[in-house]
């Protein structure tokens, strides 16, 4: 049997503002809201935003190729959106290189904590 993650659902203030804003800055599809979720398909798992109240800070990372990784940080900076080498939420518009490759960390419009990658940490 394969496993493979179906869906995630992300409490955020604005389901559409915040679904929009990582589809655009992953380079991803967006379609808009449907029914009670805006979601946005990363490979074969759908994120699911909805609007909820309180909303955790919650973090997730996405593995991407070098030259996708480019693309994130271009748009990034062309969007004004500060992002950082530490996960502490400093965002002081560096990438880091760890496990052999590069990563960094970006909020979104909600304060949930986005790492992009393009090296695996697990062994």
């Amino acid at each position: 049997m394969t496993v493979v993650l179906d869906h995630h659902i992300i409490p955020v203030r604005d389901k559409e503002e915040s679904a929009s804003f990582l589809a655009h800055i992953l380079g991803l599809p967006y379609a808009g809201a449907k029914g009670g979720f805006a979601s946005v398909h990363v490979g074969e798992t759908i994120l699911d935003f909805s609007t909820r109240d309180p909303i955790p800070r919650l973090h997730y990372a996405f593995k991407v190729s070098e030259p996708e990784f480019d693309q994130v940080v271009t748009r990034l900076q062309s969007d004004g959106v500060p992002f950082g080498s530490e996960h502490d939420g400093t965002y002081n518009g560096k990438t880091n290189e760890r496990a052999g490759g590069r990563g960094l960390y970006f909020p979104d419009p909600c304060g949930h904590s986005w790492e992009v990658i393009t090296q695996t940490y697990q062994a």
